[in-house]
């Protein structure tokens, strides 16, 4: 089965990423802007959390904060589980599935931040590996 890693060199090294002081609002509107739905938040340029629309939905929107007064670092998520990237693609639904997420930060043997893989990540993952195995039996069957 396809590993984490193969999904990080697909993706590429594009981590973007806002200071923990940012304003949700300001968060919010890059996120609209590179048309993604998690950030990674740092602090003194080391990763700190992450920061998805379920966290503003419910964190922000459902308690009444105001997203331009209110930091990221207020409301991002910092308890995710951390994989590596030799974890296998199923082994990474099951986290997924299993805790209810649709994201998890990646690090490597010294605990360096790698980057982010998503559920849509996964499931493109997934379809990339079952048109190989089609192609490789259609040309199976015709030679």
């Amino acid at each position: 089965m396809k590993k984490v890693s193969q999904i990080l060199a697909r993706k590429g090294n594009n981590i973007i990423s806002v200071d923990a002081s940012t304003t949700v609002l300001d968060t919010l509107k890059l996120m609209a802007e590179k048309n993604i739905g998690s950030v990674v938040i740092t602090e003194k340029g080391k990763y700190a959390g992450l920061l998805t629309e379920r966290d503003y939905a419910r964190k922000v929107i459902l308690m009444g904060k105001l997203s331009s007064e209110t930091s990221v670092s207020e409301i991002m998520s910092t308890d995710l589980p951390h994989i590596a990237p030799d974890f296998s693609i199923e082994v990474c639904m099951h986290i997924l599935g299993d805790k209810n997420l649709r994201y998890l930060p990646v690090f490597d043997k010294q605990d360096n931040f790698c980057g982010i893989i998503s559920i849509g990540d996964i499931v493109n993952e997934t379809i990339l590996s079952q048109k190989d195995m089609i192609d490789q039996l259609h040309n199976y069957i015709h030679s």
